[in-house]
């Protein structure tokens, strides 16, 4: 079989069990995943689809925006609602299973929004290259009962992105965009303030005209609590590999040093390994 033709045949599969549903709650991030599955399940269903996107600090105003140009741009039944997952101790304490308390809390204010609705099932846009790596989000969405379609169709992100290409979508090309709390080092609380000054600087490097980046926060020294000690923050910046040469000039790195500075970092590294996605998650056979 071509693999145009197992692509078209896995969309079809996908398109096939969305029929059966009478109506879906689609958890729209704004990634290609997530709007190419409200997209399909909007030209199956129709109406009978609500998108819903989570407000909380941790999802950046720009991501914000973009999902409401895509929904106004296909005309999706669409909804934000609030999460309060900084509210959750198990959450801010930032361990490595942060995403499920985060998951948790969304798909619970998805649940009783379907409740209020009516509607039988909620689905998000997981696919099976996800499963080769760490997400505790997703053992909250099996709790949830959430349904899986991109992942039960067989859908790679390369295959999605395809597919999402071909629909002219202008997600389809979109870097990885995990939300702002997984730029923050294990074990530094999560706060509203530390994901403001990741996200200032994320939009820095995009307004300097870089595209796929991560500013990752990292903290030393200890602080004991009433000490009046400063935060001593690291930004350890991720940028594309392809991008890397033009960000390691003289005159970019000083700009970048003085960015960061002015955002309240006291030391400011390029990492040289360049973006890779989940530099945070647990490595199998790491102490």
């Amino acid at each position: 079989m071509r693999v145009e033709t197992r692509v078209e045949a896995k969309e079809e599969r996908l398109q096939a069990q969305l029929a059966e549903l009478p109506a879906v709650v689609v958890a729209l991030s704004g990634g290609v995943d997530s709007s190419y599955l409200a997209w399909v399940a909007h030209e199956v269903l129709g109406q009978r689809v609500l998108s819903v996107t989570a407000i909380s600090a941790s999802l950046p105003q720009s991501e914000r925006h973009g999902v409401e140009a895509f929904v106004r741009r296909y005309g999706l039944r669409h909804e934000f609602v609030v999460t309060h997952e900084l509210s959750n101790p198990l959450y801010a304490a930032n361990q490595p299973n942060r995403c499920y308390y985060c998951k948790d809390e969304l798909f619970s204010r998805l649940d009783e929004l379907a409740r209020d609705r009516g509607i039988a099932a909620v689905a998000y846009g997981v696919n099976v290259d996800d499963q080769a790596d760490y997400r505790p989000g997703q053992q909250a969405a099996y709790e949830h009962r959430v349904l899986t379609p991109l992942l039960d169709a067989g859908l790679t992100k390369a295959e999605i992105r395809e597919l999402a290409r071909r629909a002219g979508l202008p997600t389809w090309d979109k870097p990885a965009a995990a939300c702002l709390a997984s730029r923050i080092a294990h074990g530094i609380e999560v706060t509203v303030e530390n994901l403001s000054q990741v996200e200032k600087g994320e939009e820095a490097l995009r307004q300097l005209g870089f595209r796929q980046v991560r500013v990752r926060l990292h903290e030393f020294g200890a602080r004991p609590e009433g000490s009046g000690l400063a935060r001593e923050a690291l930004a350890r910046i991720e940028i594309a590999a392809e991008e890397l040469p033009r960000a390691l000039t003289p005159e970019m790195t000083a700009r970048l040093r003085d960015i960061f500075k002015g955002l309240g970092f006291k030391f400011v590294t390029l990492d040289l390994e360049g973006y890779r996605q989940g530099s945070f998650n647990p490595v199998p056979g790491d102490p």
